[in-house]
C-alpha cells in the first residue's frame, strides 16, 4: 500500500494558513518525501530538455530604439525573432543548505533569426534598410531556485536568474565582415538584444516553473485519486534543503465525498529517514487507515467467484471434514461465492508489519431452490508489502504468537442455516484462514497493481524498492530512473 504513494515526490512544486515551520508542521503531517542528492543528479540529466523548451518557446517582443552619434541618429526595429540550432553543453546541480538549489547551464549555443529595419541620418548621409538578420550566441545560464510554500504546493522562485554572453554576434544578411559603419550599428543593437534575451529567457523559466508546479501537483493528485476517493497532499511547511537532500511535508489526508480525515498527532521526525537511497516516502497510519476505511465505504472490498476457479478453491485438504451442505452447493449447476466487507477495516502498523482487522460476509449459493450457506467472519491478519517486476506483492498471515491463537472467528449468530455447528464451524474457520485469506489477498494484489498502473506507475523505472514497517508508519525507499514519460507529458503541455 505504501508503494501506491510513489508520486508524492512529484508534488515538489508555494504561503497559506496551513504552512508552518517544520517543527510545528510535523504533528499534522501524514506523508513526507525526501529526495536525496543522487536523485537530484538523475533529474538534472533532463534539465536540458526543460531549458531548451524555455529558449524555444520564449516569446521575444519586437525591439526598437535609437541613439545619437557623430553620424546623427541611428534607429532600428527588430521583429519576428525566432531561435534555431539550439544546443546545450552541460548542466550541473548543487544543493545549498538552507538557501536554494543551484542550477548551472553552460554553453547554450543558438542562432536567433528575424527581420530588422534600420537607418542612419545626418547632414552627410541618410538611408534605411529592411533586411533579414541572424544573431549567433553562446550563453551560460545560472538559476538559483528558492523553494517556498504557497497555494498548497512547494513553489520555485526563479527570480535569481542570470545569463552570461560569451558570444552575441549580429549578422545583417549574413555579412561576416561588415564595414566600420555597419559594425558600429550592429554593436549598438547587440547591447539591446542582450538585455531583451536575458529578460525573456528568465521570464520563460519562471513561467515554466509555475507550469511545472501545477503539472506535478495535478499528476500527484490524480495518481492518488480514484473515483470519489482522493488524498489532499497540500504541503504543511516549506521544504527543507540540506546539502544532501530536499524534504517536503504533506497533509496526506484522505477525502471522500464531503468527508476529510484529520491528522493532529503525527509521529514524524526527520530521524525517521536516512540518506543512502535516492527517494524516501514516510507514510503515516493516519493516511493509510482512513484510506482503507473509505475504500470500504465505496464498496471496493467485494468479489464474486464462480466456475472452475471456485471449485479449485475447495480442492485443498483441511484438517476438518467438509460439511455436506457445502459439497451439495458446489455440485449444483452454477455455484457462486460472494465475499464483501461488512465493517470498515481497522489498520495499524508495527515493526512486524501492518495489521488489518475487519469483518467479512461470505455467501455460497447454488441452484435455485437450494438454500445458500452464509456467515460472517472476523479476520485479523498481518500484512507485509513489497514491489517487484511492476507488481505489488502482499503477504497476509495470521499474526498469532501462541499456537492456539486464531486469526479468524466465525460469528455463530450470523451462520445460516443454523444447523451448522461444531466441527462444521471449525471447517469454515479453517477455510477462511487457509483458502479465503490467500485468495482475497491475491485479488487485492491484482486490483491495487491495476489501479497503480492505470495511474502510470508501471512507466517508472523503480529500482530495488523496500517497504519498511515501523510503529505507526511505513517507510518506502527506492532508487529510480528518470520517468521520461512525465517529461514528455510536461513538454506537450508546455507546447499547448
Amino acid at each position: 500500500m505504501g508503494i501506491s504513494t510513489l508520486l508524492l515526490f512529484f508534488s515538489l512544486a508555494g504561503l497559506t494558513w496551513s504552512c508552518l515551520d517544520p517543527n510545528s508542521a510535523y504533528r499534522i503531517t501524514g506523508a513526507v518525501c525526501r529526495l536525496t542528492y543522487p536523485a537530484a543528479l538523475v533529474l538534472n540529466e533532463k534539465t536540458t530538455n526543460v531549458i531548451e523548451a524555455a529558449f524555444q518557446h520564449a516569446r521575444y517582443p519586437n525591439m526598437g530604439g535609437e541613439s545619437s552619434s557623430f553620424l546623427g541618429k541611428v534607429h532600428y526595429d527588430l521583429s519576428n525573432l525566432e531561435i534555431h540550432n539550439l544546443s546545450i553543453g552541460e548542466s550541473r546541480v548543487e544543493l545549498r543548505e538552507n538557501e536554494h538549489i543551484g542550477l548551472s547551464i553552460s554553453s547554450v549555443s543558438a542562432v536567433f533569426q528575424g527581420t530588422i529595419l534600420y537607418g542612419y541620418g545626418s547632414w552627410l548621409i541618410g538611408f534605411g534598410h529592411s533586411v533579414d538578420f541572424e544573431i549567433e550566441s553562446n550563453i551560460d545560464l545560472v538559476v538559483n531556485p528558492q523553494l517556498h510554500c504557497g497555494d498548497g504546493k512547494v513553489a520555485a522562485d526563479t527570480s535569481d536568474c542570470s545569463l552570461t554572453f560569451h558570444k552575441l554576434h549580429l549578422l545583417l544578411q549574413g555579412d561576416r565582415q561588415p564595414g566600420w559603419l555597419k559594425r558600429l550599428f550592429t554593436d549598438f543593437v547587440t547591447f539591446t538584444v542582450k538585455m531583451v534575451v536575458k529578460s525573456q529567457i528568465c521570464k520563460e523559466i519562471n513561467k515554466l516553473a509555475d507550469i511545472l508546479a501545477d503539472f506535478i501537483q495535478e499528476t500527484a493528485e490524480n495518481f492518488l485519486s480514484d473515483g470519489d476517493i482522493g488524498v489532499d497532499i497540500s504541503v504543511t511547511a516549506p521544504p527543507v534543503i540540506t546539502s544532501n537532500y530536499i524534504e517536503s511535508y504533506h497533509k496526506g489526508v484522505t477525502q471522500y465525498h464531503n468527508m476529510t480525515a484529520v491528522i493532529n498527532a503525527s509521529v514524524f521526525t526527520p530521524a525517521r529517514l536516512t540518506e543512502d537511497r535516492m527517494l524516501y516516502f514516510w507514510i503515516s497510519d493516519d493516511l493509510l487507515e482512513p484510506l482503507v476505511k473509505v475504500a470500504h465505504l465505496d464498496s471496493r472490498y467485494k468479489c464474486t467467484i464462480t466456475g472452475p476457479e471456485l471449485l479449485d478453491l475447495f480442492k485443498v485438504d483441511l484438517s476438518t471434514a467438509k460439511p455436506a451442505l457445502l459439497e451439495e452447493l458446489l455440485s449444483t449447476e452454477a455455484p457462486e461465492l460472494k465475499v464483501r466487507s461488512v465493517t470498515p477495516p481497522h489498520l495499524w502498523t508495527t515493526a512486524r508489519g501492518t495489521f488489518v482487522q475487519g469483518t467479512a460476509s461470505v455467501e455460497l449459493a447454488g441452484s435455485l431452490g437450494t438454500p445458500p450457506l452464509s456467515f460472517n467472519a472476523e479476520v485479523k491478519v498481518l500484512v507485509t508489502a513489497s514491489y517487484a517486476n511492476k507488481k505489488l506483492i502482499l503477504r497476509a498471515r495470521c499474526p498469532q504468537r501462541a499456537p492456539r491463537e486464531q486469526c479468524v472467528s466465525i460469528l455463530e449468530e450470523s451462520v445460516s442455516p443454523r444447523s451448522l455447528q461444531g466441527g462444521q464451524l471449525d471447517y469454515l474457520r479453517e477455510a477462511v484462514e487457509k483458502i479465503g485469506v490467500p485468495k482475497i489477498t491475491s485479488y487485492l494484489e491484482t486490483g491495487i497493481t491495476t489501479l497503480m498502473n492505470k495511474q502510470g506507475l508501471d512507466l517508472f523505472d523503480i529500482i530495488n524498492p523496500v517497504v519498511l514497517p515501523q510503529e505507526g508508519y511505513v517507510v518506502v525507499q527506492l532508487d529510480f530512473g528518470f520517468p521520461h514519460h512525465l517529461l514528455v507529458d510536461f513538454l506537450k503541455k508546455t507546447l499547448e
